[in-house]
């Protein structure tokens, strides 16, 4: 690793490498020796002696996925979190938020799947029915708009702020 990289607040590119700085971060916070975090991995069924978290540590041994677990566990932290930007992973808020935006963001996205696959199936059902198209057509603007204006009482009008 360069110096410009370990001088960038410790944001690494790769989960792997997050989680190696994550590991002293986390066991130097809590002031635990190597031979401390390794029996509390041990004691959560991870088979690790201090000589393994040391190498971890400082890069000279991989970490495997097994092992990211028990140490999220350890640590009480999702492994999502523990494995991000050690600069951002400290602040647990900012994870938090963070986490809330990405599993906001993969529902709007199911929804908005979910809301094309509907009209798409309404559209082909209306191409063989086509004498009740433009009464379903005003039905659904109507219902929409309906649950636009509730929407919008609940939580005011949408931004493109």
């Amino acid at each position: 690793m360069s110096d410009d990289e370990e001088g960038s607040e410790g944001v690494l590119l790769s989960g792997e490498e997050n989680a190696t700085v994550r590991i002293k971060l986390e066991r130097e916070k809590r002031g635990w020796s190597t031979t401390t975090l390794s029996d509390h991995m041990n004691e959560a069924g991870f088979d690790m002696n201090p000589s393994a978290v040391w190498r971890i540590e400082n890069r000279k041994r991989r970490i495997n996925l097994d092992e990211a677990i028990g140490f999220a566990e350890i640590f009480g932290v999702p492994l999502s979190n523990f494995v991000g930007p050690p600069s951002l992973a400290t602040m647990g808020r900012a994870m938090e938020l963070i986490d809330n935006v990405v599993a906001t963001y993969r529902a709007s996205n199911r929804a908005n799947h979910e809301a094309r696959r509907a009209r798409d199936q309404l559209d082909a059902y209306l191409a063989d029915h086509p004498d009740i198209r433009e009464e379903a057509d005003v039905m659904v603007s109507n219902a929409i708009a309906t649950e636009l204006i509730k929407v919008n009482e609940e939580y005011g009008p949408a931004s493109d702020a």
